[in-house]
């Protein structure tokens, strides 16, 4: 007998079982498994970084919210006994009891990073994040129009395609080490004279030079290596954005009499946009992720001041280091002893970085809904 006939159904509507549709039935129920044991994963780590990071981020009484933890910068833990009564002070707090009273033989145990909060990271995360993305769609929407609207389908474009493609599998260690070795050490930096045994260009006819010292580890050094790394990313999204809007915009355009530059900008980008918008999430989720590029190029362990104070001018901030949320998470886990004062706080971390990441992409995804509400055809 074959086993391909199928069997008599008890209802004339009912679906006949086969021995291949048995076999999709198993399919379907393998790829549901695997599908709900994925986001079972996921659902595990966030839920654990949500009920760890909770500890540190809420609390129990008025304002529910550990403000402390929001707005100091990060301190060492200081734990002993007095009087009978178990202390913990953060390192300012313990200074000033120091002072005061007379600890005398009372052993005292330090953890670094164990105490204060977390505001200088937020700050140099969110910079790091605002200038890497607008360098980043500003060399990447016009490398794509250049791509999409004004470049012939030549073997040599082609080539710049695919080598787009190749960038954005490149590991970002090895962007890090690129924006090191470019804008930290090379970089060329505006000078009143030359430097001796560094390459200086004199700026014809000012007298000024330039003076390839590099930019040190600093807030723009970070900005353009972060911005080279998404920047793959951006070019490709935006150009698949551009050649979605059909050609007969750029034609009724043109035929009025617009130029080329005057049709792209005018029916070509607004259209455009909610696409362009998509690569920033996606460029987005990457940046402020990333703890290799700025390790090499931006970021510092502990800094005692916001960028911006303490300037002589305000361009300044731009070759500042700055602390950052994922850096501090890796140094906490990885660099310091372990134990129940530093989970608090990189558990804590995470969960702050984790919203903040999804303020700015839902803040991105609600921009483009408008204006994929706003540009329709």
């Amino acid at each position: 007998m074959n086993a391909n006939v199928a069997t008599a159904p008890a209802h004339v509507f009912e679906k006949r079982r086969t021995v291949a549709r048995t076999r999709e039935a198993r399919a379907v129920w393998l790829f549901r498994a695997v599908t709900y044991s994925v986001l079972f994963c996921g659902l595990f780590v966030f839920g654990t970084i949500f009920v760890r990071g909770s500890a540190a981020v809420f609390q129990t009484s008025f304002p529910f919210i550990n403000v402390g933890f929001f707005t100091e910068a990060p301190e060492s833990l200081h734990v002993f006994e007095f009087d009978g009564a178990a202390m913990q002070m953060g390192d300012r707090e313990f200074r000033e009891f120091r002072e005061t009273h007379n600890l005398g033989t009372t052993r005292v145990e330090s953890y670094v990073y164990s105490a204060g909060g977390i505001f200088p990271n937020i700050i140099g995360t969110l910079l790091l994040v605002a200038g890497s993305m607008t360098i980043a769609l500003g060399l990447g929407v016009a490398a794509a129009i250049y791509l999409s609207e004004y470049s012939a389908q030549s073997r040599f474009i082609q080539s710049i395609r695919l080598s787009i493609l190749n960038l954005a599998g490149v590991p970002s260690v090895v962007f890090g080490l690129f924006g090191f070795g470019l804008f930290v050490l090379f970089a060329p930096v505006i000078g009143s004279e030359p430097v001796a045994n560094v390459l200086s260009l004199r700026m014809w006819p000012l007298s000024l030079y330039l003076n390839f010292t590099g930019w040190n580890v600093s807030l723009i050094a970070g900005w353009f290596t972060l911005a080279f790394m998404v920047l793959p990313v951006v070019i490709t999204a935006s150009e698949e954005a551009l050649r979605s809007v059909p050609k007969g915009f750029r034609e009724g355009s043109l035929a009025l009499g617009a130029t080329k530059w005057q049709s792209i900008r005018t029916n070509v980008l607004p259209y455009a946009l909610p696409g362009i918008l998509t690569s920033s999430i996606l460029g987005i989720a990457r940046v402020a992720g990333e703890t290799a590029p700025i390790m090499f190029t931006a970021a510092y362990v502990v800094r005692d001041k916001l960028p911006w104070e303490g300037l002589e001018h305000w361009y300044d901030i731009l070759f500042q280091g700055v602390m950052a949320l994922p850096y501090h998470i890796y140094v906490v886990s990885s660099k310091i002893p372990q134990n129940e004062y530093t989970e608090r706080v990189q558990y804590g971390t995470a969960f702050v970085f984790l919203a903040i990441v999804a303020l700015v992409a839902l803040s991105s995804v609600l921009l483009r809904n408008k204006l994929r509400g706003a540009y329709r055809w």
